[in-house]
């Protein structure tokens, strides 16, 4: 069914009238579509209906491609592909500790990436760093029981940190103690 607006540009009003004169199989025909249409769309519907044994993998897989590129095959760096994936996890179903885990791998990704490779980009560094300490802020979000195993990976990311440079040690060790500096045992 094709609806001509007289709008510029469709709105959320728009595509939700438009569905509403749906019946059931021609809104899963809709979905199929959308399905088969991109890996992102498969993912988020695996996450969203809790699909698969891993369904953190594929948002893993893209923030991997993305942040930690394979350079020797001339694939670039993308911080926003990666971001992207976490707050496409976020849309499809934000279970905190997905959440963690996701921005967590972003660090220990990026971590990889810098010691392997020598690369002076301050935005790479600086949304690593941003990234550390949103991990902190979900971890802060989770019952206390199930923190212990994310601290101790944030921990070892900032003993990493020493051979970085640029004050990423630091700025990590800075939002570590910030963020509460009686639950980290001293170094």
């Amino acid at each position: 069914m094709v609806v001509v607006s007289k709008k510029a540009s469709p709105t959320w009003s728009d595509v939700r009238t438009t569905l509403l004169h749906f019946d059931r199989a021609g809104l899963l025909g809709l979905v199929q579509d959308l399905y088969t249409a991109s890996k992102d769309n498969q993912a988020f519907l695996h996450a969203r209906l809790g699909l698969g044994h891993d369904q953190l993998q594929p948002f893993k897989a893209i923030i991997s491609n993305w942040i930690c590129p394979d350079v020797m095959k001339g694939q670039p760096v993308s911080v926003s592909i990666a971001k992207k994936a976490i707050s496409d996890y976020k849309k499809a179903i934000g279970r905190p500790e997905g959440m963690v885990e996701l921005s967590i791998f972003y660090c220990e990704e990026a971590l990889g990436f810098l010691e392997s490779c020598n690369m002076e980009d301050e935005s790479y560094f600086a949304a690593l760093i941003r990234m550390y300490g949103r991990s902190l802020e979900l971890i802060s979000s989770l019952p206390p029981a199930e923190r212990a195993k994310y601290l101790e990976r944030l921990d070892k990311l900032r003993s990493r940190a020493r051979n970085v440079g640029w004050g990423v040690e630091e700025e990590l060790n800075g939002l570590w103690y910030a963020a509460a500096p009686g639950e980290h045992q001293a170094e």
